[in-house]
């Protein structure tokens, strides 16, 4: 996926969460009975006892109103809406990363964004690209170079290409477009997502002391690659490994 059909699907996910929130409630609860149903447990949110407490001087009427509060409707409000807001906050802080990916790649997104930039506004994006590329001294592109680069070829490319249709189409002439080649390339690496193997090791807590294992966060982590990574394992040569491993040894 790219990071521009990413900053979309985001997009579209948080609009769902928002109104699955006010609205989603009653849907998800009909959902819920059936599979209660299915699996022969009763639908019904257990009553919690009401503890009798001393009523204090201050307290009005109104301090009433927590305990009178229906089951079904205490479950909405600390558990189901609860669950909402943190997957519309984790996709908030998401879409807002993508936007600063957007405000300095953005205009290399498709060839109808490029082609739509007259030369002023395309100088003014080379140039923040090129800035935030900089590390100290050192810089992956020229921005008015890239800039000269760019419109030549905006004429060029058809209309509603992709960035990796455009960098294809730049790699068979990278000698006469070299910062566009450079600048697409790092587009297409940018990570759409942040996600790491996640370890399913039913006794993860005892591998976690190191009096109780010999097991390693180095090895930890090399099983849960090979497990993700079966598919490029099974094509490896064994014997090949071994040879490796003996000349180094």
């Amino acid at each position: 996926m790219l990071i521009d059909i990413a900053i979309e699907s985001v997009k579209g996910l948080l609009s769902f969460f928002k109104k699955y929130r006010e609205t989603g409630f009653s849907k998800a609860l009909e959902v819920a009975k059936k599979i209660a149903v299915e699996m022969d447990i009763h639908p019904e949110f257990r009553t919690k006892r009401k503890i009798k407490r001393k009523k204090q001087f201050d307290e009005g009427e109104d301090d009433a109103s927590i305990d009178s509060q229906s089951a079904e409707e205490s479950f909405r409000v600390n558990y189901f809406i609860r669950v909402v807001d943190q997957a519309i906050t984790s996709l908030t802080i998401r879409f807002e990363q993508y936007e600063g990916y957007e405000k300095i790649f953005g205009f290399l997104f498709t060839s109808d964004r490029l082609r739509s930039l007259d030369d002023k506004s395309l100088m003014a994006a080379c140039v923040n690209l090129e800035d935030a590329l900089k590390s100290g001294e050192h810089t992956d592109i020229d921005g008015l170079e890239l800039c000269c680069e760019l419109i030549f070829i905006q004429d060029l490319l058809h209309k509603s290409m992709g960035p990796l249709d455009i960098l294809n189409y730049l790699k068979k002439r990278s000698t006469i477009y070299p910062n566009a080649v450079i600048a697409y390339k790092i587009l297409l690496t940018i990570p759409v997502t942040v996600a790491s193997a996640e370890r399913s090791f039913s006794k993860l807590k005892l591998l976690k002391s190191y009096l109780r294992s010999t097991m390693t966060q180095e090895r930890l982590n090399g099983l849960a690659t090979i497990a993700l990574e079966n598919d490029v394992l099974e094509k490896i040569k064994y014997e090949d490994m071994i040879e490796d491993f003996i000349s180094r040894n």
